[in-house]
């Protein structure tokens, strides 16, 4: 998994979107990150550790290509404006949801 800076994270996830277009999908994912790079100890060894300030890790994945940036404090209203004209931008291809349960409804009452 490659770790970005929050302007390439975004071209890369453009980059993602655009080659899913026609076929597949991106799965992106967010977790609050503490800063840790090691798992947490088992009982037995119990570190006070708190982080400086919150950050957010987002992971993007194709299938095949992973990638992931920290969002800090600071930068998360800047960031969250680009990422969200990016996601309006990309997400024109869902498909809609069928009706099927209200022709269900109108033949079940007659």
């Amino acid at each position: 998994m490659v770790l970005l800076e929050n302007d390439s994270f975004l071209t890369e996830l453009t980059r993602l979107f655009q080659k899913c277009r026609t076929s597949g999908s991106v799965v992106i994912t967010l977790k609050k990150y503490d800063g840790r790079t090691k798992p947490v100890p088992r009982k037995g060894q119990s570190e006070s550790f708190e982080p400086a300030d919150n950050k957010c890790l987002l992971r993007a994945s194709d299938g095949k290509k992973k990638i992931s940036t920290v969002v800090s404090t600071k930068e998360v209203i800047k960031f969250q404006m680009a990422y969200s004209n990016l996601l309006r931008a990309h997400m024109d291809g869902l498909k809609k949801k069928d009706k099927k349960s209200k022709s269900k409804k109108t033949k079940a009452t007659q």
